[in-house]
């Protein structure tokens, strides 16, 4: 690896990093197709199944990462991604004649190898860049994670545009062939101006590359990549059918907030290389946990209009109603004060409130000349509570967390060269698998939690639970390092009476 920057360097990191936005945005292309087709009743398929659809091409791309990050290695990444840019241009060009939920999910699995672009560009970037540059680079390269901003921000407006409103709708099947089309441009580029190296690896074999992965290390990098990479990708496409279906948004509209997710958090990822090289992955990481067990907690909230049983009325002694109104019961000469409603949600239902918003009244449920006794209900208590979820605080918040995960994701490849700096390809692959699975299940599984439950937030309560158990782990393994280096820190830090 060379010990110095040059121009070829950065010329690499810049064709790297282009290719691979082209690369994520083919592989979150089904995002705004699945939801675009559903949407306008060309397919009749359910949360279930455009979960599926969704998951397919990340499940691709998270397999084969591995392998394509040791043939990077072994090969050089010129020839790589040339031909993998190539390759995926095939299947998406005929995504254009599907018909079907199973031509639809095998032409995915094809073009998903778009998503292995990661760890081929990963290891042809490390090649270039010394150690305390690693941070830099990567993060730099990671902001291709925009591309998937692309997709959601320009797709649905060039299908609006390609099928007059909706009017000719099979016109959507030249969306496909435009993708083909860029990823034909992308390859020619990339072939005639890049240049091909890859790391001394001496007579590594292949399975001396693996072996890092007998490392519980990486395991526990590629849990954190399973949230911050995985869960953002999966995201980035399941924001679509969440604003359409939650808040009636059109499909440009809800690219446009889908893209307000997915292009800050991959422009923001050189800046989370950049604060990995000066304060250190962990103490970023450690961080990035904290922000997203917050900002999940506060996205659980379901937009809901809920009525429940309150406080009622019940008669302090026995005797006889001589009184009702929608105010007052009297029961013999004591008088009992009746809450009436004031309409106070419906208020805020018209202005669209922020923030919750409770109501409660008294319905009697005695009349004049009832015998009644101690302790009997006079009048049922209602509470009404309704939130309205408001769209633009919940784009906010979405935002805020794709921008924690954006710097989640540069911070965890920081790891890798630091721990494993003769296997990156392999590590950054296993890892990249990882992660990328996270992409895969997470749609699929927020499907099955939307059907089990009716709520489109459950899809939050997973990341507040993921969130939760990575902040965990880290913080035992910082612990543990802490008592075996350092057990007088440790001791000053467990006991409050500890010595230095």
């Amino acid at each position: 690896m060379e010990t110095t920057v040059s121009g070829k360097s950065h010329r690499m990191l810049f064709l790297n990093t282009l290719s691979f936005t082209i690369c994520f945005a083919v592989w979150t292309f089904n995002g705004v197709m699945v939801t675009f087709l559903v949407d306008k009743g060309v397919f009749n398929w359910g949360p279930v199944q455009i979960g599926w659809l969704l998951g397919i091409p990340i499940l691709t791309g998270s397999l084969f990462r591995l392998p394509m990050g040791i043939i990077t290695d072994k090969v050089g990444g010129k020839w790589v991604f040339g031909s993998l840019l190539l390759f995926c241009a095939i299947p998406m060009y005929f995504m254009s004649t599907a018909d079907s939920f199973w031509s639809f999910a095998l032409l995915s699995f094809g073009f998903g190898m778009a998503g292995t672009g990661f760890a081929v560009g990963i290891a042809y970037t490390s090649v270039w860049y010394p150690k305390e540059w690693q941070g830099r680079a990567l993060g730099t390269f990671g902001i291709g994670n925009a591309g998937a901003a692309i997709t959601t921000l320009l797709a649905p407006t060039i299908l609006n545009n390609l099928t007059s409103g909706g009017t000719e709708i099979d016109n959507w099947r030249t969306l496909p062939k435009i993708y083909a089309g860029g990823l034909v441009i992308m390859a020619v580029i990339f072939l005639l101006f890049s240049i091909n190296k890859k790391p001394d690896l001496g007579q590594r074999t292949v399975k001396q590359m693996l072996k890092p992965l007998n490392n519980m290390r990486v395991w526990r990098f590629g849990l954190y990549y399973f949230l911050v990479f995985g869960c953002f990708v999966a995201f980035s496409q399941w924001l679509v059918p969440y604003f359409v279906n939650v808040y009636a948004a059109s499909l440009v509209v809800a690219g446009l907030f889908a893209s307000l997710f997915s292009l800050p958090s991959g422009i923001i990822r050189a800046l989370g290389g950049w604060m990995s090289d000066k304060w250190g992955a962990r103490k970023v990481m450690l961080s990035v946990f904290l922000w997203s067990i917050f900002f999940s907690a506060l996205l659980i909230f379901p937009k809901m209009d809920i009525y429940t049983p309150g406080k009622g009325v019940v008669s302090a002694k026995n005797g006889k109603v001589s009184f009702v109104s929608d105010s007052l019961i009297k029961v013999d000469l004591k008088e009992y004060a009746v809450k009436r409603q004031k309409s106070v949600v419906d208020g805020a239902k018209e202005n669209n409130a922020i923030f919750p918003v409770k109501e409660g009244w008294q319905t009697p449920v005695v009349k004049e000349g009832d015998e009644v006794k101690k302790k009997q209900l006079l009048a049922q208590g209602t509470s009404h509570i309704y939130f309205a979820a408001n769209m633009w605080v919940y784009a906010i918040l979405v935002l805020a967390i794709g921008i924690v995960w954006g710097i989640g994701k540069a911070s965890v490849y920081k790891f890798i060269p630091d721990y494993f700096p003769e296997g990156v390809g392999a590590v950054g692959g296993m890892v990249g698998v990882i992660g990328g699975l996270g992409g895969f299940v997470c749609p699929i599984v927020f499907g099955y939690l939307l059907e089990w439950t009716g709520l489109w937030t459950s899809c939050w309560i997973l990341m507040l639970v993921i969130s939760v158990i990575c902040f965990i782990w880290m913080r035992r393994v910082v612990s543990a390092i802490v008592r075996k280096h350092a057990p007088h820190i440790s001791e000053d830090i467990e006991h409050k009476n500890g010595h230095n």
